[in-house]
C-alpha cells in the first residue's frame, strides 16, 4: 500500500505541475480570470494532497488500515474537489454546460475534510 500511496502522491504531484502550467499559460485567453483563479484553487489543493500522499507513504507510525482509509478519503476529495473545479472551468472552453456537476465540488471537500480528520484522530492514537 506504501508504494501504491507514494506513487499516487507523486503522479498527483506531477500533473499539479502541468495543470499549473496550462492554468497560467494557457487558459488566460480562454476564460476570465475567476475561472482563472479557481482553476488555481483546485492545483493548488491538488498539490497539498499529493504532498500530503509522499508524507503518509513513509509514515511507519500509522497501520495500514489507516493509511488505507486516509488514502482513500483524500484520494476521492482531490478528484472530485479538484477534478470538478477543473471540468466546471473548461466548461466555457468546450462550449458545453457543465454547471449541473457543480454539487460535486462541496462533497469532494467534505471527503478531504473526512480525510484530516481521520488523520488526526490516527495520529493522537500513536503510542
Amino acid at each position: 500500500m506504501n508504494k501504491t500511496i507514494l506513487i499516487t502522491g507523486a503522479s498527483l504531484a506531477l500533473l499539479s505541475v502541468v495543470l499549473g502550467a496550462f492554468g497560467a499559460h494557457g487558459l488566460e485567453k480562454l476564460v476570465d480570470s475567476e475561472n482563472i483563479n479557481s482553476f488555481e484553487t483546485g492545483v493548488r489543493y491538488q498539490m497539498y494532497h499529493a504532498i500530503v500522499f509522499l508524507i503518509l507513504g513513509n509514515m511507519t507510525t500509522l497501520s495500514q488500515i489507516s493509511k488505507k482509509r486516509i488514502f482513500y478519503l483524500f484520494l476521492i476529495g482531490v478528484i472530485l474537489f479538484s477534478g470538478s473545479i477543473y471540468l466546471l472551468v473548461l466548461d466555457e472552453v468546450f462550449g458545453i454546460s457543465l454547471s449541473s456537476i457543480g454539487f460535486i465540488t462541496p462533497l469532494g471537500g467534505l471527503m478531504l475534510i473526512f480525510g484530516w480528520i481521520l488523520f488526526i484522530i490516527s495520529l493522537s492514537k500513536i503510542k
